[in-house]
């Protein structure tokens, strides 16, 4: 059988760590289901080592169990060291997948560790972390290479043989500084793939302006290898300095690019209806404006105003479009209603509230039945400090429980 691309979305861990932004953990939760309705394999849905994480990654983990979020794979992201490893599976014992992340090029080892850590000191740690994570119960571990870009590619083998070696099931090939180029990724992941026969995941930031390109190569060279690709994406591609490899557009590239639509086979559950959704709910949650030019979701990626380009548009969309708004989900309702409404929120009272979820199609037996969840929606409310949407409210009232441990912080 053919190897297969596979997306891993890391917004929830790597996109939050952009400077200068903040994202609640209600927004959080609501991008895991939409990426599980998007049929994006699995979602790094933060740090179970840190303690305001907790709650919320044990409430995620809940609405899993409960069916709410039905096919990802949720897992945590760790240092590579067995104490890291440990304190996550007793923080959330429930987590069953787990990304644990070392440095690997001279560079960072020496500028980092200032001689405190050798090579040799960095793969035991890796090891004995791996074999740690699979006696607390780990299903699925993937290894990570920092900086794997600057990384000498013999040691790269070695180290993601000795990952496999421990129990491993995937190896990240970190372009931390976005310096690689589709050319020469493609040549080492090939190599890789061939030393290792080991899954291998791409994850590229996007300071040269190549995130996409250099992950799209990364796969290619993965699958001529032989072994699955696991495309590392954020939303709307935030992330740190410069943003990660965005997740639209890669599949953009994956399904519409004539080259690579014919030699890779992306994850069949792939749904970029959800695209337009997501896109505009991550904005929305992070508040910053999705560029005017953004593959599929830009307000410019189905404009035309040039006389050529319009009057080929108006006879065939084919002439200048390579796919449909329809084909990213354009065309869905807006996130909030935009006429006269009544709204619910920190200071809403009994009455609003009721007519909100009555229109929603959700309904009360009582008052008091009301309150108990109007109290967590105004809860949600000052955490968030957004208007609440209505797949939050929805959330809110049908899994209040959850809900209730995602808007509170472990001590």
């Amino acid at each position: 059988m053919k190897a297969k691309v596979y997306l891993i979305d890391v917004t929830n861990r790597d996109g939050v760590q952009t400077s200068r932004i903040l994202l609640p953990k209600l927004s959080k939760t609501m991008l895991n289901i939409y990426l599980d309705e998007m049929g994006v394999f699995q979602s790094e849905i933060g740090f179970p080592t840190l303690k305001h994480e907790i709650n919320y990654i044990n409430g995620n983990l809940d609405l899993a169990k409960a069916g709410r979020i039905k096919k990802i794979h949720l897992e945590g992201w760790c240092r590579a060291v067995p104490e890291d490893v440990i304190l996550a599976f007793t923080n959330c014992p429930d987590m069953k997948n787990l990304n644990i992340s070392m440095s690997t090029s001279d560079i960072m080892i020496q500028g980092k560790f200032q001689g405190s850590k050798t090579w040799k000191d960095i793969v035991s740690s890796m090891s004995e972390a791996v074999m740690t994570a699979k006696e607390l119960g780990a299903r699925s571990i993937g290894v990570n290479a920092e900086d794997a870009s600057r990384t000498d590619l013999n040691r790269l083998i070695d180290c993601a043989l000795a990952a496999k070696e421990a129990g491993a099931d995937r190896f990240r090939y970190c372009d931390t500084l976005g310096c690689d180029d589709p050319i020469s990724i493609f040549k080492r992941i090939e190599a890789l793939a061939l030393a290792t026969n080991m899954a291998l995941e791409l994850h590229c930031h996007n300071d040269l302006g190549m995130a996409e390109a250099v992950s799209c190569a990364g796969a290619q060279g993965a699958i001529k290898g032989g072994v699955n690709a696991f495309i590392n994406t954020t939303v709307n591609g935030y992330g740190e300095r410069c943003g990660n490899c965005d997740l639209v557009s890669t599949i953009l590239a994956l399904k519409y690019s004539h080259g690579l639509s014919r030699e890779v086979q992306l994850d069949e559950q792939i749904n970029l209806r959800v695209a337009w959704k997501i896109a505009k709910y991550a904005s929305y949650a992070f508040g910053l404006p999705i560029p005017i030019n953004q593959p599929g979701v830009g307000a410019n990626a189905f404009a035309h105003e040039s006389g050529i380009h319009a009057d080929g548009a108006l006879k065939s969309r084919r002439n200048y479009e390579l796919y449909d708004p329809e084909d990213v989900g354009r065309g869905e309702p807006e996130l909030m209603q935009t006429g006269r409404i009544i709204t619910t929120g920190e200071y809403g009272g009994i009455k609003g509230f009721r007519h909100v979820y009555d229109a929603l199609g959700l309904h009360f037996e009582s008052d008091e039945e009301a309150r108990t969840i109007l109290e967590l929606v105004q809860h949600a409310n000052l955490h968030t400090q957004k208007p609440l949407t209505d797949d939050e409210l929805r959330l809110i009232a049908e899994h209040p429980d959850a809900v209730r441990k995602i808007l509170t912080m472990s001590v």
